[in-house]
């Protein structure tokens, strides 16, 4: 699974990433601008993200606006939401217009930080990205 990690709080990046490095590649970006440069290098390169765990509250542009942006440039490139990459909203943000807003914005799933490594990988596999007899790798 090919994961990019948009996290603007150096210590929340260290454990998604912890966490994930065991079941494949791991990027990282610390604003919602190197997010998008990373998804757009990565749909060039035709190795897309499988993954994206998005923060809402980062500098340069907001995970929302990341969010919208990833959307529209998939439905522009012909990929239907079947194929999306599936973008896990993490955030400390847990009420219900927020949470409201990002799913009308087509995220996938919403996690409330503090993350725990057993609820997200619930997550994943709900969305059919890990499996539940697969040991990491």
């Amino acid at each position: 699974m090919k994961t990019l990690i948009v996290e603007d709080d150096a210590t929340s990046r260290l454990l998604l990433h912890t966490i994930l490095r065991e079941w494949g590649e791991c990027h990282v970006a610390s604003d919602g601008k190197q997010a998008l440069t990373a998804f757009l290098a990565a749909q060039q390169a035709k190795q897309p993200y499988q993954l994206i765990c998005l923060d809402i509250m980062m500098p340069e542009i907001d995970g929302k606006e990341v969010l919208g942006t990833i959307r529209g440039l998939e439905t522009a490139s012909g990929r239907v939401p079947e194929v999306w990459t599936k973008i896990v909203m993490t955030t400390a943000l847990g009420d219900p217009a927020t949470i409201g807003s990002a799913f009308n914005g087509l995220c996938d799933s919403y996690l409330v930080k503090p993350i725990d490594k057993p609820r997200l990988l619930a997550c994943l596999r709900q969305l059919n990205l890990i499996d539940f007899a697969v040991s990491p790798c």
